[in-house]
């Protein structure tokens, strides 16, 4: 089961269901702290990264409710994951957070932007391999991003500019 696409369809459903309202509301966020987001390069870049994490996940749903065979799914969830986990990198380093002294800088690598792409990347070579959990994957993959982009969410529109 955790190598038949037809199987996941129907969580595929489910997630589209939620990443989209979830994308939706980021927008209605985003408009209701249009201020302090025009104002803090690190609030918009904040946003940014929550907008690619909620992506994610929408991406994942697309690609799991076309009909077409595992090994292109894997295929398509690899490239996935090296796209989005380099925009989060660039997003990141644009907001500073890498040049953080301490256990910041430490915490940021293992925040939910680099969690997310490798799982997507594990679960894709896993589909693909047809060996090592497969779509299984997916399912910490998108705690990951939806609970990262809500925690990201949070902070932007909590945090005073400076």
């Amino acid at each position: 089961m955790g190598y038949e696409p037809a199987a996941w369809a129907t969580f595929g459903g489910a997630l589209a269901a939620i990443a989209g309202a979830l994308t939706g509301l980021l927008f209605v966020a985003v408009s209701v702290n249009g201020t302090a987001l025009a104002e803090s390069p690190t609030i918009r870049l904040r946003a940014a990264q929550t907008l690619v994490l909620f992506m994610i996940s929408v991406l994942i749903a697309v690609v799991l409710v076309a009909p077409q065979p595992a090994t292109a799914i894997g295929a398509e969830l690899v490239v996935l994951a090296v796209l989005s986990g380099f925009v989060l990198l660039v997003l990141d380093r644009r907001a500073g957070h890498a040049s953080e002294p301490g256990i910041a800088r430490y915490v940021e690598r293992f925040s939910p932007n680099t969690i997310t792409a490798v799982l997507v990347a594990i679960s894709g070579a896993t589909v693909m391999a047809r060996a090592g959990g497969g779509f299984y994957w997916l399912i910490p993959t998108v705690a990951a991003s939806l609970i990262g982009g809500v925690v990201n969410a949070w902070q932007f529109l909590v945090r005073v500019p400076s």
